[in-house]
C-alpha cells in the first residue's frame, strides 16, 4: 500500500506540474489553453535533443524551458491577442486546432515512432519499510517541489506577482491603475510555458519514451484537473493533480479489473465535483 501512495504522488506531482500553467494562463484571460499540450510534448522533444548531443540533463532542462518559453509567447501574440475580443468559445478552437497541428508536427519531425529518453542520474534510488523510489521518482519530486515553491514566491513576492493577481481579478481596473497588463500577460505565458516544458522532460525520463502523441492523454486530464481544483486556482490545481494521481494509481492497483486507469481519474472527479460543484478551492490565483 505505501508503495502505491508513492507512486500515487510522483503521478500526482506531473500532473500538477502539467495543468499549473493551464490555470495560470486560465487566471488571466479566461482561456482554456489546450495547446498547453503542445507545448509539454515540446518540452519532452527539445529536452530529448538537447541531452542526446550534450549528456546534461541540467542543460537540457534549461534549453527546453528557454525553447518552450518562446514557443508559449508566440502562441499568445500570435493565436490569443487577436482573438481576445471574439467569444471565449473562439480562442478554444484555435487552441485545440493548433494542438492537433503539432502532434502531426511532432510526428513528422521526431517520427511515428517512441523515442527512449533514458537518463543516468548521479544519485541511487531510496529504500524504506520495503518501499522503494526510485531515483527518477526523487528527481521528479525536486523538480516538481522546485517550480512550484518558484511560482509561489513569484505571485506572493514580487511585484510582477501583485500585478498578475490584479489582472487576474479585474483587468480593466489593474489597466486604469497602471499595470502594463501586456508585460503581465506576456511574463504569465513565458513562465507557464517553462513549467510545462519541465513537466515534458520530467514525464518523458518517468516513462523513458518521448512520442508525438504523448500530450493527448494530459490534453483533458489536465483540463479536468483544473475544473476540479477550482478554475484559476493554483493551489487548487496542484491539490487535484495529487488527488488524482493518488486516485488512479491506487484504485488501478486494487480495482484496475472494474474500469481502466483514466475511467478511474475522471470517476473520481466527478464525484468530488457533486459535492464541490465550484472546486477544492474555488476560483482565484
Amino acid at each position: 500500500m505505501l508503495q502505491q501512495v508513492v507512486n500515487g504522488i510522483i503521478i500526482g506531482s506531473l500532473y500538477a506540474l502539467i495543468a499549473v500553467g493551464l490555470t495560470m494562463v486560465y487566471g488571466i484571460l479566461r482561456i482554456l489553453h489546450i495547446a498547453h499540450a503542445a507545448v509539454f510534448v515540446s518540452g519532452a522533444y527539445l529536452g530529448l535533443l538537447v541531452y542526446t548531443y550534450t549528456q546534461s540533463l541540467i542543460l537540457a532542462l534549461i534549453l527546453a524551458a528557454v525553447g518552450c518559453s518562446i514557443f508559449g509567447w508566440l502562441i499568445q501574440r500570435f493565436l490569443y491577442t487577436p482573438l481576445l475580443t471574439e467569444a471565449r468559445i473562439v480562442p478554444l478552437i484555435a487552441s485545440v486546432g493548433l494542438f492537433i497541428l503539432c502532434e502531426d508536427l511532432f510526428r513528422l519531425l521526431g517520427g511515428p515512432y517512441i523515442r527512449a529518453f533514458k537518463v543516468d542520474l548521479w544519485f541511487d534510488k531510496l529504500i524504506f519499510f520495503d518501499t522503494v523510489v526510485t531515483a527518477h521518482q526523487c528527481l521528479i519530486v525536486i523538480g516538481t517541489a522546485a517550480c512550484l515553491v518558484s511560482v509561489y514566491f513569484l505571485i506572493n513576492r514580487t511585484k510582477l506577482g501583485l500585478a498578475w493577481q490584479a489582472t487576474a481579478q479585474d483587468m480593466d481596473t489593474a489597466k486604469a491603475m497602471g499595470i502594463n497588463i501586456k508585460q503581465v500577460i506576456n511574463f504569465n505565458f513565458i513562465i507557464a510555458s517553462s513549467i510545462a516544458a519541465i513537466a515534458g522532460v520530467l514525464t518523458a525520463i518517468n516513462y523513458n519514451s518521448v512520442l508525438p502523441t504523448m500530450g493527448s492523454v494530459p490534453a483533458y486530464k489536465m483540463f479536468a484537473i483544473v475544473v476540479l481544483g477550482g478554475l484559476g486556482s493554483i493551489p487548487g490545481t496542484i491539490a487535484a493533480g495529487l488527488i488524482i494521481g493518488m486516485a488512479e494509481t491506487i484504485m488501478s492497483a486494487y480495482f484496475g479489473f472494474i474500469m481502466p486507469r483514466d475511467a478511474i481519474a475522471f470517476s473520481a472527479m466527478i464525484l468530488i465535483l457533486i459535492f464541490r460543484p465550484q472546486g477544492l478551492f474555488g476560483k482565484g490565483v
